[in-house]
C-alpha cells in the first residue's frame, strides 16, 4: 500500500515557500490570506480569477501561475460554494476534493482553512474533518504493483505518496485534539479497505483471524475459536459452509471494554467473513466470481471498527464477532438437500449452498447472545444480490426488529453519508422460509430475496434483543467512487457504526 500522508495543524500565518492551497467561497470571494497574496503579487490572483471566470463554485479549482516574488512553487485556489451551509460530510468531502488535486511532488504543502466573509472561523472540528477526508482520499491499494512510480489514472490522484500536509486554521490546538479521534477512525476505514482488497489466496480465514488478533496491541481482548472450539460450541451451520475448503474455519471475538464495569453489558457488532465464495456445490457463474474475495466486507468493517474504537479510546463496551470461512466445492462440501443443525438448536434445510452467509451469521448471532447478552446487536453482511436490485449502490439495506435502533442507524448513516434504507419484515415473509423437513430452509422463492434472508437471521434473535441487519452487498465492495474513496473496497460501515456508538452508547 502507498505510504500514508502525515497531517499537522498550525495557526494561520504567512506561507512563503512550497505549495499553498487556499479557499474561495461562491462568488469568487477570496479569503484574507488570498487577498494579502494578491496585493503582494500586484493583483496576479484577481487577474487569474477574472481571466478564467472562476466563480468559487463547489468542487471547482484554479491553478495560478505563481509570481516569483511570492516564493511559492504552486498556488491552488479551491472553490467551496457556500461554507455557511456545510455539514460534517461537506467538510470531509472538501478534504477529499483537495487531496485529489495534489501529487507526490507537492511537498511541502500547506492548506489554509479560512472563510472570506463569515464572522465564524473554520473550527478545529471542521479542520479535522477536512484532514480526515484527505486521508481517506489518499488511500490506494497498490502493494502488488511491481513498477513503482507509475501513475494510475483511476486513482483520483497523480501519486498517493504525498508525505505531509500542514493544515492552517484559526485554532490549531482544537484541530489537533479533534483529529486524534478522526485519525483513529480513518485508520479503521483503511484497515477495512485493506482487508476487502486483499486477494483470497493471501487472506484466508486463518490469516483474517490473525488480523483480528493483532488488535490486542491496542488493548482489545481477542479470542480466536478454531474448528475444535467451533465444534465444542455446536456451531454446525458455520462449520458446514467451510467444510468443502482445505482452509480451516475460525471465529474471532474482539472485546473493547472502554467503559469498564460501569458501562454494563456491551453492544455487539457481528460480521460475515466469507473470505472467498464460489457458491459451493451451487457454484456461481465464472463471470464476476473474482469479486467474491470481498464477501467478507462485513467482517472487515467489524475489525476496522474495533480498531477505531480502541485507537480513539471510546468510552463504550463493544464486542465484535466475525465468522471466517471459505465456501468451496469438494467431495466434503455440504450439499443442496442437506439438513444441518445450528448453535441454538434449530435445524436448517439447505436448498442452495450459495446462501451461505446467513448460516455463518446464524451461529455468530447465537454466540453473541449466549455469551454476552448484549444491549443490542447490529450485523453486517454482503448477503444478497437482491439488495442491489432493490437499492443499487447508493444505500445499504436495513432490516430491524426495533424502531428506535433503526432510526438511530438511519440518522448515523445520513451524518456519515453511509446511507441506509429500511425494508420490511413480517410474518408473511417468514412463511416463505418454512421447510417441510426442518425448522426452516435457507432460501425462499424467487421473490423478496433480501427480506427472506433477513427473516432467516431474525429467527436466531431472541424476541427481547434489539437487532438490526445491514445488507451491504452494494456498498461494501465494488462501491461507487466518491470524493473520499476511489478504492474497490470502500470500508463501508466503519464511520457509520463509530458514529452510532459515539452518539448512543458513549453519550
Amino acid at each position: 500500500m502507498s505510504k500514508p500522508t502525515a497531517f499537522s495543524f498550525a495557526n494561520i500565518s504567512p506561507v512563503k515557500s512550497g505549495v499553498l492551497i487556499l479557499l474561495s467561497e461562491e462568488g469568487a470571494l477570496l479569503s484574507k490570506t488570498a487577498k494579502a497574496l494578491d496585493k503582494t503579487s500586484g493583483g496576479a490572483i484577481s487577474r487569474a480569477v477574472k481571466l478564467r471566470k472562476f466563480k468559487g463554485k463547489k468542487k471547482s479549482s484554479l491553478n495560478i501561475l505563481v509570481p516569483e516574488k511570492l516564493g511559492l512553487s504552486r498556488l491552488l485556489i479551491v472553490g467551496t460554494g457556500k461554507l455557511k451551509d456545510y455539514n460534517d460530510n461537506d467538510w470531509l468531502e472538501l478534504g477529499g476534493q483537495i487531496r485529489a488535486r495534489l501529487s507526490g511532488k507537492d511537498n511541502p504543502t500547506v492548506l489554509v482553512l479560512e472563510r472570506a466573509k463569515s464572522p465564524f472561523d473554520v473550527s478545529g472540528e471542521q479542520a479535522a474533518q477536512v484532514a480526515l477526508g484527505a486521508m481517506l482520499r489518499g488511500y490506494k491499494f497498490d502493494k502488488y504493483k511491481t513498477k513503482a512510480g507509475k501513475k494510475d489514472p483511476d486513482s483520483g490522484s497523480n501519486d498517493t505518496d504525498l508525505s505531509k500536509i500542514t493544515v492552517q486554521c484559526a485554532s490549531a490546538a482544537a484541530a489537533k485534539r479533534a483529529f486524534v479521534a478522526g485519525k483513529a477512525v480513518g485508520e479503521g476505514v483503511i484497515l477495512a479497505r485493506d482487508l476487502v482488497n486483499e486477494p483470497a489466496n493471501i487472506l484466508g480465514p486463518k490469516e483474517f483471524a490473525a488480523k483480528a488478533k493483532a488488535l490486542t496491541k491496542l488493548g482489545v481482548k481477542v479470542q480466536l475459536l478454531d474448528e475444535k472450539a467451533l465444534k465444542a460450541n455446536k456451531m454446525e451451520a458455520l462449520l458446514a459452509v467451510g467444510r468443502g475448503s482445505d482452509k480451516p474455519s475460525f471465529a474471532a471475538i474482539m472485546q473493547w471494554q472502554g467503559a469498564g464495569a460501569k458501562g454494563g453489558k456491551p453492544v455487539a457488532i457481528v460480521g460475515k467473513g466469507v473470505t472467498f465464495d464460489t457458491g459451493g456445490i451451487s457454484i456461481k457463474p465464472s463471470a464476476g466470481m473474482g469479486d467474491m474475495k470481498g464477501d467478507m466486507a462485513g467482517a472487515a468493517c467489524v475489525v476496522g471498527l474495533m480498531h477505531a474504537l480502541a485507537a480513539r479510546k471510546a468510552k463504550a463496551n463493544v464486542v465484535g464477532l466475525i465468522g471466517l470461512v471459505e465456501n468451496m466445492p469438494s467431495g466434503n462440501a455440504y450439499r443442496p438437500g442437506d439438513v444441518i443443525g445450528s448453535m441454538d438448536g434449530q435445524t436448517i434445510e439447505v436448498l442452495n449452498t450459495d446462501a451461505e452467509g446467513r448460516l455463518v451469521l446464524a451461529d455468530m448471532l447465537t454466540y453473541a447472545q449466549k455469551k454476552f447478552q448484549p444491549k443490542w446487536i447490529v450485523n453486517l453482511a454482503t448477503l444478497t444480490g437482491a439488495i442491489l436490485v432493490a437499492l443499487g449502490k447508493e444505500h445499504a439495506g436495513l432490516f430491524s426488529n426495533n424502531d428506535d435502533l433503526s432510526e438511530k442507524l438511519t440518522k448515523a448513516g445520513g451524518e456519515t453519508n453511509e446511507k441506509l434504507w429500511r425494508l420490511p419484515l413480517g410474518p408473511k415473509y417468514d412463511e416463505m422460509i418454512k421447510s417441510q423437513v426442518a425448522d426452516m430452509k435457507n432460501i425462499g422463492d424467487r421473490w423478496a430475496g433480501s427480506i427472506t434472508a433477513a427473516q432467516f437471521l431474525q429467527r436466531f434473535i431472541k424476541d427481547d434483543t434489539p437487532w438490526a441487519h445491514l445488507d451491504i452487498a452494494g456498498t461494501g465492495m465494488s462501491a461507487p467512487k466518491t470524493d473520499v474513496n476511489t478504492s474497490w473496497g470502500s470500508g463501508f460501515g466503519v464511520r457509520l457504526l463509530n458514529r452510532l456508538i459515539a452518539e448512543t452508547v458513549e453519550k
